[in-house]
């Protein structure tokens, strides 16, 4: 059968979702996991290849196995054994030929900036510290100008393909200094995409950059003229969505 499973991680020891041989993965911790429990070699499909240091709470994966016991007891089987970093916090059954990159509807991010003049060492590995006070309101009406079809080249590359057009559902700023969140959520998104916007929209808050001279950037579609693209740490996939959720 085919499982769908919605996964947790701590992306900070990793080096992104995807399993590479250039250090540890949350691929390679699930699929060790799942041989462990089921002493199957299978291979775990994801909604999205997460870069390294980036978090999720939401992230969905799939997987076939022969387990013969119920769902619940897998979901507590893997939990026993995967690393206190990555967690399983649901698992339903799937269609045989489910997805979860391609049939994903859209995909849901936050940025979380810890905006304080003292930095948090408890919020080091989930949060950017920003020391200088940032102008929020410039930073959303900066996000408003993304909402919508645009042309994100001046934000990031395409994974695969040339076609840099993403259509963005929603994005705005949110939150209670010193915790400020930018969520945003779109039908896919370019590589580094979501930090580069953030990385620009800084500059924004920070009197850096203009709201007028973002959305030059934007429209340009020249990667050299964006602002720095923020870190990894910061950034954490919520949630995907698919059709009748």
């Amino acid at each position: 059968m085919r499982v769908r499973a919605t996964v947790a991680y701590d992306g900070t020891d990793y080096q992104g979702f995807q399993r590479q041989a250039n250090g540890p993965t949350v691929q390679e911790a699930l699929e060790t996991a799942l041989a462990r429990v089921t002493g199957e070699e299978t291979t775990v499909l994801a909604a999205g290849r997460t870069d390294a240091g980036v978090h999720a709470e939401g992230q969905v994966i799939a997987f076939d196995t022969r387990w013969r016991h119920s769902l619940e007891e897998l979901q507590r089987a893997l939990n026993a054994v995967l690393p206190s970093d990555v967690a399983i916090r649901r698992v339903v059954r799937a269609h045989p030929d489910f997805h979860p990159r391609y049939e994903a509807r859209s995909r849901h991010y936050r940025y979380t900036v810890y905006n304080h003049p003292v930095r948090s060492p408890l919020a080091r590995r989930t949060s950017l510290h920003v020391p200088t006070r940032l102008d929020v309101e410039a930073m959303q009406a900066a996000a408003r100008l993304v909402v919508g079809e645009r042309d994100f080249a001046a934000f990031g590359r395409p994974p695969q393909g040339a076609n840099t057009v993403r259509r963005v559902v929603r994005a705005g700023w949110g939150g209670e200094p010193p915790w400020l969140y930018f969520d945003i959520e779109a039908n896919a998104f370019l590589y580094r995409m979501v930090r580069s916007l953030v990385g620009s929209m800084l500059q924004v808050g920070l009197g850096r950059m203009t709201v007028a001279a973002f959305e030059q950037v934007l429209l340009s579609r020249d990667r050299a003229r964006a602002g720095p693209t923020a870190p990894p740490r910061g950034l954490c996939l919520v949630e995907v969505r698919y059709e009748g959720d």
